[in-house]
């Protein structure tokens, strides 16, 4: 497999998917369609990024049912080229807020639980100064230094769109020293970003894409993150809580309901930050369509009332303030 001219063909491929960090395309060999991974190189981080994506994967491959098959990595120049998944993006006919088919929660939940099992010795490296299993306040405290230094770095740039917005000075507030209240869990890998645009169903399974942002943490994190960014029907939300508390290990789960909340607290006053930040970017640009715009704006409005709630405010924003608030990067004020 030659595979250098694989990733040309992808860099200068029209027809690809990009989320923040990477851009994929599909590209046809002789042994059947793959997937090429290639990061991009302007993408700003603001996620905790603790390990190499093609390491996670050749990490949870044995355990984890429904992952793709990483074929090949290069350092220089940076690509995977991955085993290509046939099916439906979830959220092509389940967009987030509303409801998933049924198997997706036990998918789920499965997906979770075969992490569980994959033992430290098995992961890929961690730094020295990563907190120990069972350290769960000492992770959250991590992800929240992160959230804070992301704040910080732009405040001079974004800091009158924050106050438009009702960021307080100290956004992480209510989130503060409580993480010394988490209960601790023995750690497990996480995949971090389980959302409908990395989950895929095919023959009646999910197969679970995007692991650039595993993580060695909390279990509960997890599940904090998964319910921020698929924003279950209440319900559905409920039903999965169910059966993931009684189908993971009882330490992995032991103490769930006010940490899984902590996180999640946690979670909306980073989206609100850094969803500020992104989307002015997005808005910027010079192949947005009006429509695409007005998707953002309104998408960044219930993302800011999220974290409103969590800030003790009034969720009073709406699209036309955000429109205000970013009009310096909007190509026609009031649009």
């Amino acid at each position: 497999m030659n595979w250098l001219k694989l990733y040309m063909a992808a860099r200068d491929a029209t027809d690809v998917t990009a989320g923040y960090y990477n851009r994929n395309a599909g590209v046809a060999t002789a042994g059947g369609k793959v997937n090429v991974r290639i990061p991009l190189a302007a993408a700003d981080t603001m996620d905790v990024r603790l390990w190499r994506e093609e390491d996670v994967l050749a990490a949870v491959r044995p355990y984890v049912d429904y992952a793709p098959e990483l074929r090949y990595a290069s350092q220089s120049p940076r690509f995977q080229v991955q085993s290509f998944i046939e099916g439906r993006l979830l959220d092509g006919f389940a967009p987030r807020g509303s409801a998933v088919p049924s198997h997706v929660l036990g998918d789920v939940v499965t997906v979770m639980n075969q992490l569980t099992a994959i033992p430290q010795a098995k992961t890929p490296p961690l730094p020295r100064d990563w907190p120990l299993s069972g350290d769960s306040a000492g992770f959250g405290r991590r992800l929240a230094e992160l959230t804070r230094r992301i704040h910080a770095d732009h405040l001079a740039e974004y800091g009158e769109v924050f106050d438009a917005f009702g960021v307080p000075a100290d956004p992480l507030g209510p989130v503060g020293e409580r993480w010394e209240t988490l209960t601790p869990r023995p750690f497990a890998v996480l995949h971090a970003d389980l959302h409908r645009k990395n989950m895929i169903v095919s023959a009646g399974a999910v197969w679970f894409l995007d692991w650039e942002l595993a993580l060695w943490g909390d279990p509960a994190y997890e599940m904090a993150i998964h319910l921020h960014k698929m924003d279950y029907p209440e319900p559905q939300r409920d039903a999965l809580l169910r059966l993931w508390s009684r189908t993971l290990p009882q330490e992995s789960t032991q103490g769930w309901q006010p940490d899984v909340q902590l996180y999640l607290r946690h979670e909306r006053i980073k989206s609100a930050v850094v969803d500020t930040i992104r989307y002015s970017k997005q808005l910027a640009a010079a192949d947005a369509t009006p429509a695409f715009r007005d998707f953002l704006v309104t998408r960044l409005a219930n993302k800011l009332n999220a974290a409103l709630r969590v800030w003790g405010k009034s969720p009073d924003m709406t699209p036309q303030r955000v429109r205000l608030g970013l009009r310096a990067w909007l190509p026609h004020p009031g649009r």
